[in-house]
């Protein structure tokens, strides 16, 4: 049996928003609903969140999370992610979920999907989430980030530019909004995290798009699913009235 493993980076030195992760929500800090939601997960044996702050730390071990200490010198979480599997002394095929810190609204199921079809598809080394979008602001908003396809859901290409561009003046534009959630086979992520920064990516500030100029595909999940990504202070006011209105409905 292939294992799958889940991995929540998170770093408190956050420059929009910083001490993101301890942030309240509904009386809990935001690494903790992150965590209790990916815990839903049927797919994955563990859960694991990887920091370089002993508040972080603390925070995850008062709700029994288990959670390893790590580098502070990583520049992205990704690389974070492949440390703390590194420590896990995990096997080349395993499946390792990058499951974004800031993200308090994910679905157990997103996660699933992501190691469903690694285990389904063995060729496949990195596996990601986009979703159906028609929202015009988003689809021009450079913080929102598209992905354009090729006919059998392999990445061609994501920007913060709005992709595909369109000729006519369709109000609703159809696009895929990329959705930052990543499924790997541990050899491929150690393998990409030593890959040399491509041109692309330093230009879109898109890490992902390290891996398509230097020739490697990434499968593309299209799930029914939206999130929040808590990136600003409006962001985590967004979240919280959100989480407020489902608890309402509850």
């Amino acid at each position: 049996m292939v294992e799958a493993v889940g991995i929540i980076p998170a770093r408190y030195n956050s420059k929009r928003l910083p001490g993101k992760p301890l942030a309240l929500i509904q009386d809990r800090p935001m690494i903790q609903h992150v965590y209790e939601r990916a815990a839903r997960a049927a797919s994955i044996q563990r859960l694991v969140v990887a920091t370089d702050d002993s508040r972080i730390q603390q925070a995850v071990a008062r709700f029994d999370g288990e959670v390893l200490m790590t580098s502070g010198d990583h520049k992205s979480g990704t690389d974070r992610v492949a440390e703390a599997a590194r420590q896990l002394m995990l096997p080349d095929r395993a499946i390792v979920v990058n499951i974004q810190g800031d993200e308090p609204l994910l679905r157990a199921g997103m996660i699933d999907s992501l190691v469903d079809t690694l285990k389904a598809k063995g060729d496949v080394g990195m596996v990601t989430l986009a979703h159906p979008g028609t929202d015009i602001d988003d689809f021009h908003d450079p913080a929102v980030v598209k992905v354009v396809l090729d006919s059998k859901g392999w990445a061609l290409y994501f920007s913060r530019a709005p992709i595909p561009a369109a000729h006519d003046a369709s109000p609703t534009p159809t696009y895929y909004k990329h959705l930052g959630f990543y499924g790997y086979r541990n050899g491929f992520l150690q393998r990409f995290t030593r890959l040399a920064v491509g041109v692309l990516e330093k230009l879109e500030k898109l890490e992902q798009l390290r891996a398509l100029e230097h020739g490697f595909r990434i499968s593309v999940v299209i799930t029914p699913h939206d999130s929040v990504s808590v990136d600003t202070p409006e962001d985590l006011d967004l979240v919280r009235n959100i989480t407020e209105q489902q608890h309402r409905q509850d």
